[in-house]
């Protein structure tokens, strides 16, 4: 960080998520996906992209968000009676039957290993009240994302309607949204999963369908697979190597696993994890108001190339100090910290302020007004 460039302007925003993306795709990465996309989770930066904001059908992929809502919904422990709409989904199942009742947990497990669509309408009808409420739900928490270019009809990805379509980058959003939670990352990880099986004296065993997950490819961590006829292969992965975390997505993508493997190594060879804020106190900020009184509350890092380590600047959005010093009491934020790669803005994160200095500052100034006023400088006499 060796730049720091200092505005002083209204915060009108003062936490906005922006994504860099490359002018050109990688040369060095080739993939047989129709649509693809490759981020690192934290910061969101898009290190490869090839048409990934086409619209398309995403298969099974779609229980990425069947999942998180059933995870958010805090209903996970209760139990679920299979309906007769369930037993009867068509394709990939996990077997169920009418007026079975089976765990909300156990459900989503069986949706993410084993892929199940009848997995996918009992969820869909325990968790929005019907499948046509639970699609709601999908398509209210897609817009919440800025899924842009995403709608659902339905929990499983099935070829039902023409109005279920996604994109590679919409996916890879989703995705990194679901891994900020913790059950989620469990049970996008767990390679084998038991669950009770009330029709026979043995448990159901899922084992995952993910082969980068099952031995395929050592820092994988999660994802989901998907196939339809009209979909064709689709596949969301994400993977770890070191302090680097990675998405990458894929639809109509014959050879997905070394597609995914491709852009994996290709990453972790290429970028690394560069720390361009550093927790604690401010420095460099010309208001001397602000000197001394401001501070990050975390560290952050952003995915960097060799030749873009020392390209990065920060531009501060500050309040203007004058309009604090009028007011009673002091803002929690005083504003944002633009961090740019090459000039472009890639993330901004707030600036906060040390509020025990500035209540002490604001003592000692009533205190040495009180002084003055007693000893007469402040009188006409």
């Amino acid at each position: 960080m060796n730049i720091k460039k200092i505005s002083v302007l209204v915060v009108l925003s003062v936490l906005l998520f922006l994504n860099s993306k490359p002018q050109t795709a990688d040369a060095s990465i080739s993939v047989s996906a129709r649509n693809a996309v490759l981020i690192e989770q934290k910061s969101g930066r898009v290190l490869f992209e090839k048409n990934a904001h086409e619209k398309r059908k995403v298969a099974s992929i779609t229980k990425i968000m069947t999942a998180i809502l059933a995870i958010e919904s805090d209903k996970l422990d209760e139990m679920v009676t299979v309906s007769e709409r369930a037993e009867g989904v068509e394709g990939s199942s996990l077997y169920l039957r009418k007026n079975e009742k089976i765990k909300l947990e156990d459900l989503v497990y069986g949706l993410m290993l084993r892929s199940g669509n009848d997995a996918a309408v009992a969820i869909a009808e325990h968790v929005g009240g019907s499948v046509e409420g639970f699609v709601f739900l999908m398509n209210r928490k897609a817009e919440e994302l800025g899924m842009a270019n995403t709608h659902f009809a339905n929990p499983h990805g099935l070829d039902d309607s023409p109005n279920h379509y996604s994109t590679a980058y919409d996916m890879a959003i989703l995705t990194k949204y679901a891994m900020e939670n913790e059950k989620y990352r469990k049970i996008a990880g767990t390679k084998v999963h038991r669950a009770p099986n009330p029709h026979e004296k043995w448990d159901r065993v899922w084992k995952n369908k993910n082969r980068l997950i099952m031995g395929k490819y050592e820092y994988a961590t999660g994802g989901k697979t998907g196939y339809t006829k009209l979909a064709k292969r689709t596949l969301v992965s994400t993977a770890t190597k070191g302090d680097m975390d990675l998405i990458a997505v894929t639809l109509n993508a014959p050879d997905d696993w070394n597609d995914h493997i491709n852009m994996y190594e290709t990453a972790f060879k290429k970028y690394e994890m560069v720390k361009v804020i550093s927790r604690g106190n401010i420095k460099g900020v010309n208001d001397s108001f602000y000197k001394g009184k401001i501070y990050f509350k975390n560290d952050v890092y952003y995915p960097a190339a060799e030749d873009e380590k020392d390209s990065f600047f920060i531009e501060y959005k500050l309040i203007n100090s004058e309009k604090i010093k009028s007011r009673n009491g002091f803002p929690e934020i005083a504003g944002s910290a633009v961090i740019y790669l090459e000039n472009k803005p890639v993330k901004e994160v707030p600036v906060f302020m040390d509020h025990s200095k500035l209540e002490k500052k604001k003592f000692f100034d009533r205190f040495k007004d009180i002084f003055n006023l007693i000893i007469g400088v402040n009188t006409n006499g």
